[in-house]
């Protein structure tokens, strides 16, 4: 592993800081807000509308008509306001009031992400959900990503050694974001291209969500870069389920970045190796994969599709992982590279491999970006395609909204 470098260090230590005086948690706005959706919103699910610009970031409680007070919180985007809340169980209502939290300080519970050492550990309600790493040497990455019963959902290999797991392909490092030919350097498989965070900043945390934004370059083997990203993980503070949302902004600078055709992309997550849906041992019982379509397991490699489910055994258990692909993400529907051996990847440049017209090779003039987002979620039992369609559903178009005083 590789140790962080003192600027680095130095980085970390001020991003600390800026946690413990961040405004977002500053209520200035004191004028009660009338919410009205347009349709009421399940239980556990965390919705995200527009709000009006003259809300204040931070804290505030959302009482509905007919249930008690839920934390939301406003967060700022430029010149853009965001609402988001988690419904609770017993409201069905679609009239809300807005007023600020009475604590507008950073309160206890919820989601918190604290450093270790030169990574980041996010926990809900002090139960551990995952690391966000940069000690590897190859990319930043999540490890491990634990599931609401306190499973481990992704592979422990190469990190670490556990019996059981399979061992091929230690670039599939638990959670991570690369791609296998951009610029025609292979940032996918180990000891080629790096990519290496170069800032990071925790824009939230407390009872609704947590928030980390990173950006990072990419290194080509002679050193230089080739592109840069910015990254924001939202960890949200549900309790029958958890769910991440992970969105990827691709620049290209000062050239061209042509995102070549290749199977070996894009974004991608490894998991647990009891949840295989194909086992060399065939005395073992398999996972299952299944899309939007209904497509199940090998059917499934390299077509496009909304969302798509992994789910299996995980310590004498089922248990599953969903990844819904947001209609503003490129090339949407992406196709998937998810095999029957574990590998569960998002990828739009599938070309040729995929045999599926219209995700082949992409270049990024200079200046330009391109935009990748997704929703993952973790939940025990098998998925439920009922389930899985209103969660996308409501990840794909939230309620229409509109808002009085």
């Amino acid at each position: 592993m590789r140790h962080p470098t003192a600027r680095r260090i130095a980085q970390f230590a001020l991003t600390a800081l800026a946690f413990l005086t961040c405004p977002v948690w500053a209520v200035s706005q004191t004028t009660p807000h009338r919410l009205r959706i347009s349709t009421p919103v399940p239980a556990d699910i965390p919705v995200t509308l527009a709000a009006p610009a003259g809300l204040s970031p931070g804290l505030y409680s959302l009482k509905p008509a007919d249930g008690p007070a839920i934390p939301a919180v406003v967060l700022s985007e430029g010149e853009h306001r965001s609402l988001t809340f988690i419904a609770g169980g017993t409201s069905n209502s679609t009239e809300f009031t807005l007023t600020p939290a009475s604590a507008p300080t950073k309160p206890e519970g919820g989601v918190s992400i604290t450093s270790e050492g030169s990574n980041l550990k996010i926990d809900i309600n002090g139960a551990p959900v995952a690391v966000h790493r940069i000690d590897g040497p190859y990319k930043p990455f999540l490890f491990p990503l634990l599931g609401p019963s306190g499973q481990r959902m992704t592979r422990s290999y190469p990190m670490e050694k556990i019996e059981g797991d399979d061992t091929d392909h230690p670039h599939h490092e638990s959670f991570w974001f690369t791609h296998g030919k951009v610029n025609g350097i292979d940032f996918w498989d180990v000891k080629k291209g790096l990519i290496r965070e170069t800032a990071r900043k925790i824009e939230a945390a407390g009872p609704v969500l947590g928030r980390v934004r990173t950006h990072d370059d990419w290194i080509s083997p002679d050193g230089s870069k080739v592109c840069e990203d910015e990254r924001v993980l939202t960890i949200y503070n549900t309790k029958g389920v958890r769910i991440l949302d992970f969105d990827a902004t691709l620049k290209a600078t000062d050239k061209p970045v042509v995102m070549g055709e290749t199977k070996e992309g894009s974004f991608g997550l490894r998991v647990a190796s009891s949840m295989d849906a194909e086992h060399k041992d065939k005395t073992k019982p398999n996972g299952q994969i299944v899309n939007a379509e209904g497509l199940k397991d090998a059917a499934a490699w390299g077509k496009p599709s909304a969302w798509v489910d992994y789910s299996g055994p995980i310590d004498g258990k089922t248990a599953g992982i969903t990844i819904l692909n947001s209609p503003r993400s490129f090339r949407y529907p992406t196709t998937w590279h998810v095999r029957t051996y574990g590998l569960f990847a998002a990828n739009p440049f599938g070309g040729p491999d995929f045999k599926t017209p219209g995700y082949g090779e992409y270049t990024i003039a200079p200046g330009q970006s391109i935009r990748f987002a997704y929703r993952v979620i973790l939940h025990d039992g098998a998925g439920d395609p009922a389930d899985i369609a209103r969660w996308f559903a409501l990840y794909a178009e939230p309620p229409a909204a509109s808002w009085g005083e």
